[in-house]
């Protein structure tokens, strides 16, 4: 077991999105440092996959699909009784769910005002959601984590140059929702403290996930460390604040970027 000041043995850890690109990620993590994972996700086969690549035989600690669907409402519920039910309680409690529409991606000029609503609704209505239902069971329990994902893009405008000769942008969707997060984040700080429950995010920068050369390059140039970011550089965050050893931090943004947000 790695160092018992980062130990994840005995907590019980709902992950959404479990099964995407920065979720198996974080997955892999929070299992090999003892955690019982629960892969809260739509996609059965991806998390499937995952979990029979990172279990081990004979291990003391679990990780298993839980079908969650954050948009809605029952499903958020059943998600909740389904762990109580198995493990009794919940210690931590990710949202690193990223739900969007088919229109979603569009430039500025051509989003509609009802994609627009659909894509905040899914998407920032819905960690709400997440942390509303659990936090009332964290609340009766006397304790809990929170730990939303939020972007650097929830806190400065994009860049667009290193956008240009792509058909790729950054939706204004995404920075409305990310920031919303952020802030939302410090309000659950604020307000579940006194039940022993924190509320921290973290702000990824640019994850390389195979975008066109051009992209990468630009993007590359504005950050001090000279690259995209990838899921490795993004586990110890999540181990750490879902660790003992980040009990006293409520409240915090903590930002991985490479020093994007610097320059």
């Amino acid at each position: 077991m790695k160092n018992d000041l980062f130990s994840l043995r005995g907590k019980n850890i709902l992950l959404t999105g479990g099964a995407g690109l920065v979720g198996s990620g974080f997955a892999e993590a929070l299992y090999s440092y003892g955690a019982n994972v629960i892969i809260g996700d739509k996609d059965r086969k991806n998390a499937e996959t995952l979990i029979n690549r990172t279990k081990k035989k004979n291990s003391k600690n679990k990780m298993i699909f839980k079908y969650l669907d954050i948009t809605d409402i029952d499903s958020v519920h059943k998600c909740l009784e389904a762990i109580i039910e198995e493990f009794q309680c919940i210690n931590v409690v990710i949202n690193n769910a990223y739900p969007r529409n088919k229109n979603y991606g569009k430039i500025y000029e051509d989003i509609d005002i009802d994609d627009w609503r659909e894509n905040v609704d899914m998407h920032l209505n819905s960690y709400f959601l997440v942390c509303q239902v659990f936090s009332k069971q964290m609340m009766k329990q006397g304790y809990g984590k929170i730990i939303n994902i939020a972007s650097i893009y929830g806190m400065r405008g994009p860049r667009f140059n290193i956008y240009e000769g792509t058909n790729m942008t950054m939706p204004a969707e995404y920075s409305a929702i990310k920031g919303g997060i952020i802030n939302f984040t410090r309000y659950l700080a604020s307000y579940l403290g006194p039940y022993q429950i924190t509320a921290n995010c973290i702000s990824l920068g640019g994850i390389y996930d195979q975008q066109p050369n051009s992209f990468v390059e630009n993007y590359s140039r504005n950050v001090p460390l000279g690259r995209m970011g990838n899921t490795d550089d993004f586990k110890g965050a999540i181990i750490f604040l879902s660790s003992d050893s980040s009990n006293y931090i409520n409240g915090h943004n903590l930002v991985i970027d490479g020093g994007w947000t610097s320059s």
